[in-house]
């Protein structure tokens, strides 16, 4: 039997680890990370589409009644919400995903999503039934929270376990690219409907068109999933039955660093993405104008790039390492952020799109491309499901989800540069484990 790539104490995947039980050839390398890209895209268009109408729709909609900043504080509440309940779908898909297999997780994952963002787009608002209009939103939040929980692990997992030995960063990057697709597809039709539309008919009801569309792009992401098999690795280890029984508690107790670093790891990297594709929107209507679209336009630029950008970073991290390109991406995001506000005051909408774009692309992209290989590579297979989506939904919560909450909050206690101190401290605990975590690229 052929013996896997052994980096210190951990076993990775090669392109064949075992002769036992072959992979179906349906199930090659690049099918597994296409089928990981389409659906994790469309799980990433449900979350953000969710994003962007917080920041431009949900205010006058579900919460009219208080005030503009109590408002914007309470629907940030409700977006925090999702990442709330992602760590929770994290343990849940662990579990089961380690236990059971990646696939089923995934089919599952993308299933639960599609349903909640379709419901959202039938939601009956505050003028139609008072308080239970946003009492729903947050449930339905909440479940794409537990989905988008359940789906990251499970994707980013099935590429790098069917990927070639040397090639991981790159084929896990895939999975990466989700998000950039994801949100480039929901910015891109949530501003062509409004445009279409018209600012009155969008907000009256034709914001609701693109969470209705989530049907059928489930539907298609469903069609390719369940083409898809697990890894060689994780089927030789089912077929042995050598399955950890309790995989959440045993890789707390056997890798609780990993677990930590993973989660420091996420900090600064999911936070300047937030604060400069979501918070950004509502910030720059302050600046710019309540109908300026410069924000989805920058996001949409950038979202765009990624495409390229996010593999890009990724192929360089299988020569050089994932070290060198976070500590970068770490450092830099404080001078990113600045730069954004500077940007926002001057007035000009292409030095927004120039600052959204250096911030996403070039700094956040040098972290987001290699996570997935990074995150996988630091977690043995028998627990692998859960270590990387504990550190990586905890991560998530612990900055993202409440990232445009806080700045909206400091913000009106002492302007940008509390952001910035804000931000600065999530980089410096980024830094630090990106500095200890072990280098696995070698």
């Amino acid at each position: 039997m052929e013996q896997p790539v052994r980096y210190g104490k951990r076993d990775l995947p090669c392109e064949s680890v075992t002769t036992l039980t072959p992979a179906p050839p349906r199930t090659t390398a690049r099918s597994a990370a296409v089928g990981s890209a389409i659906g994790t895209t469309i799980e990433w268009y449900d979350f953000y589409l969710y994003a962007t109408a917080t920041a431009l729709v949900f205010k006058p909609l579900f919460f009219p009644t208080i005030s503009p900043t109590a408002g914007t504080l309470a629907t940030f509440a409700t977006y925090a919400a999702g990442f709330g309940a992602r760590p929770v779908g994290a343990v849940i898909a662990g579990h089961l995903g380690d236990r059971v297999g990646r696939k089923t997780m995934l089919v599952g994952a993308l299933l639960l999503m599609g349903l909640a963002t379709t419901a959202i787009g039938a939601l009956p608002t505050f003028a139609q039934v008072g308080v239970l209009a946003p009492t729903l939103l947050v449930v339905l939040r909440v479940l794409q929270g537990l989905a988008v929980g359940a789906e990251w692990g499970g994707a980013a997992l099935l590429s790098v376990e069917h990927a070639p030995a040397g090639r991981r960063g790159l084929f896990g990057s895939f999975t990466q690219v989700g998000s950039p697709a994801g949100m480039l597809l929901a910015t891109g039709i949530y501003a062509g409907v409004r445009a279409f539309a018209g600012d009155d008919v969008f907000v009256s009801w034709a914001w609701r068109l693109p969470f209705l569309l989530s049907f059928v792009l489930v539907a298609i992401g469903l069609v390719v999933r369940l083409r898809l098999e697990d890894a060689p690795e994780f089927r030789e280890l089912k077929q042995r039955d050598d399955l950890a029984r309790l995989p959440v508690l045993e890789v707390l107790r056997t890798q609780p660093k990993n677990v930590l670093l993973t989660t420091g790891l996420r900090l600064s990297q999911i936070a300047l993405y937030v604060l400069l594709t979501t918070y950004s929107l509502t910030y720059l209507q302050g600046t710019f104008g309540k109908h300026n679209q410069v924000g989805l336009v920058a996001v949409m630029v950038a979202s765009a790039l990624g495409l390229i950008s996010t593999p890009l970073w990724a192929h360089l991290s299988d020569r050089y390492g994932r070290r060198p390109f976070y500590l970068f991406g770490a450092a830099a995001g404080v001078l990113a952020l600045a730069l954004f506000f500077l940007a926002a005051h001057s007035g000009s909408e292409l030095l927004v799109v120039l600052a959204i774009v250096f911030g996403v692309n070039v700094v956040h992209d040098a972290m987001y491309g290699p996570q997935a290989a990074w995150f996988g590579e630091l977690f043995s297979t028998r627990v692998r499901y859960s270590g990387a989506s504990l550190g990586y939904q905890v991560g998530a919560v612990l900055s993202g989800g409440f990232a445009p909450l806080i700045a909206a909050a400091l913000l009106v206690s002492g302007g940008t540069w509390l952001i910035v101190v804000y931000f600065g401290v999530l980089a410096v605990l980024t830094f630090a484990s990106a500095f200890y975590a072990e280098e696995t690229a070698k």
